[in-house]
């Protein structure tokens, strides 16, 4: 049996691919796509748009393209997944879709950009929104090897390790490349900034939240930086001398949430993920979670925000575990019963 590409949820702008703007309460086969199922090896989403990556490379949108983050080189909405045929030089590996923008990731470890960049979220100074075409970040000069898409910001690691990010909202201690001086809690950064706070670990994978950022090491360390008001960075606000305090000011917030922390519960961990204002993670075989919990999305049977990342009991130990999160749901994959 052959696998099929199914879609449900909201479809206001044909995100859904299925050929309609209506939204859709069950999954529904897509009938119509130009690629083959079987060769599809990632799926993402963003504000309202999609994009489906198939193992020769290459990359295929629908949805909301107002901003042209669809890269089709026009502003129409499309209803069907479309062959990016901007990208025929290219072999995709990785797309990150944020909001209103589309970070693309190709096998060279090149990050290219299109869409909205109103607030900085293309790292392409020079490029006025809409960008409709995806343009080359040029000032990442390193090899990226993983790429993450927030609200109005993105990140990149690469080869090396080092973490960059651009945007408005990424709330961290980043450097300007050209001047070295740390950039001020939520100002727009144009262009990709070295994120300091992370020197002498080596990162290899990113994940981007609405307005705050979580990096995972190659020796399973995970570090948060950004917004903490619904406890999505997974650390307790303190004071000197180690006591818990309220936050007496932004400017106290500040100094706490603008240097990347690691969250010491979670050595080990394999995997990250982010959703809005909540993350999950994998450790060992079991899955944590931490933050925004409005709608149980932390998975520990009440609604109450979780300021300190938990593991989710309802699944157990599992021998093999893949997560994932929207704005506000979770979802795991398990081999073994949950």
């Amino acid at each position: 049996m052959e696998p099929r590409l199914l879609a449900w949820g909201a479809n206001s702008y044909g995100q859904l691919g299925l050929g309609h703007k209506e939204d859709v309460l069950v999954p529904q086969p897509l009938k119509d796509v130009s690629c083959k199922c079987q060769d599809i090896k990632s799926i993402t989403g963003g504000g309202g748009h999609s994009a489906v990556i198939t193992g020769a490379g290459e990359l295929f949108v629908c949805g909301h393209n107002k901003y042209g983050q669809l890269g089709l080189n026009h502003t129409e909405d499309v209803l069907h997944f479309t062959l990016c045929t901007a990208l025929s030089s290219f072999c995709v590996k990785q797309v990150a879709c944020g909001w209103d923008f589309t970070i693309i990731l190709v096998g060279s470890g090149l990050v290219l950009s299109c869409g909205s960049n109103s607030f900085g979220q293309l790292g392409v100074p020079h490029i006025s929104s809409p960008c409709l075409i995806p343009q080359k970040i040029e000032s990442l000069k390193e090899k990226v090897v993983d790429v993450a898409a927030g609200l109005r910001h993105a990140l990149a690691a690469t080869e090396n390790g080092l973490v960059f990010q651009w945007g408005t909202g990424m709330a961290s201690r980043a450097k300007r490349a050209n001047q070295g001086k740390p950039l001020p809690l939520f100002l727009t950064a144009k262009e990709p900034c070295e994120v300091t706070g992370l020197e002498g670990v080596k990162v290899k994978r990113v994940a981007a939240g609405s307005y705050h950022s979580v990096s995972l090491t190659e020796t399973g360390k995970v570090f948060t930086w950004g917004r903490m008001d619904y406890g999505q960075l997974g650390r307790h606000t303190v004071v000197p001398g180690g006591q818990e305090a309220c936050i007496a000011s932004e400017q106290h917030l500040e100094l706490l949430c603008n240097i990347p922390v690691s969250v010491s519960c979670l050595n080990g961990a394999s995997q990250i993920a982010c959703g809005s204002e909540h993350n999950l993670a994998v450790v060992g075989g079991q899955c944590f979670s931490w933050g925004w919990n409005e709608h149980g999305m932390c998975g520990d049977g009440t609604e109450a925000d979780v300021h300190v990342p938990k593991p989710v009991k309802g699944l157990g130990y599992t021998k093999q575990i893949l997560i994932g999160c929207g704005a506000g749901h979770s979802m795991a994959l398990c081999q073994t019963p949950c």
